[in-house]
């Protein structure tokens, strides 16, 4: 953590804040809107593909996207990737994989961010903005009623997080890397800390992860039966359900 910025502080809630009340500005105008209208959902989509592009771009002008141990392939970049994929197509498999990545794990990154820089660096500012347009986007997507969770989205959601883990691990075990903190954890004061040592952190995190997503299922789970999906569908003009 940077040494003068204070977690939980006025700066950090301030921004947190931002993204809440930007996501729910962005829904309440997209519900105000004609229905099958595209316009905002793929503006942000862009906003969000052109922020990626241009840091990515910086990194690689600068020297710092290496290989093998300086690659865009931890979580957060996977969700990133699948956020852009929803926001553009409105795939029920990516809006699934989105809205648990982004809830349960990108905003975790937003909570207690691990800023290696001094705020506001170009750096830190970017950690924000990328972050922070990621949950944005999907709590977007659910509140202007575009995405919804669906029975069995949970499972679909815990099978893409062991899927994306598994080509990790493969990568690290190849090439000596660390990512997702699969070989140790940071050096760093973490969230992984009291989920105990090597390997035992790694099944800790399958629990929590677990229960996490089933927390973010939980507001929706009594309108997640046919009958009451049926009714939304034609209430809220055939919005694609996650997991479907």
């Amino acid at each position: 953590m940077a040494a003068n910025f204070q977690l939980f502080g006025v700066t950090h809630l301030g921004i947190l804040l931002s993204v809440v009340l930007l996501a729910a500005g962005l829904a309440v105008v997209e519900r105000r809107l004609a229905p099958g209208g595209k316009g905002l959902r793929l503006g942000l989509a862009a906003v969000l593909a052109l922020d990626t592009v241009a840091w990515d771009g910086f990194l690689a002008w600068h020297g710092q996207l290496t290989f093998p141990a300086h690659l865009p392939v931890e979580f957060c970049d996977a969700t990133l990737y699948v956020t852009l994929i929803a926001l553009f197509t409105l795939r029920p498999a990516f809006l699934n994989l989105a809205y648990y990545w982004a809830l349960a794990g990108t905003s975790m990154a937003l909570l207690t961010p691990d800023l290696w820089e001094r705020f506001p660096s170009l750096s830190t500012v970017q950690f924000f903005v990328g972050h922070g347009l990621v949950v944005m986007a999907v709590l977007y997507l659910v509140w202007s009623r575009q995405a919804r969770p669906r029975k069995g989205s949970v499972a679909r959601a815990m099978l893409g997080v062991n899927a994306w883990a598994a080509f990790d691990g493969a990568f690290d075990w190849i090439f000596k890397t660390n990512y997702m903190y699969l070989r140790a954890k940071p050096g760093h004061a973490s969230l992984l800390d009291p989920l105990g040592p090597w390997p035992w952190y790694i099944v800790a995190t399958e629990g929590v992860a677990l229960g996490l997503f089933l927390l973010l299922y939980l507001p929706f789970w009594r309108s997640a039966t046919p009958s009451q999906l049926q009714k939304q569908d034609r209430r809220e003009g055939e919005a694609p359900a996650l997991g479907a």
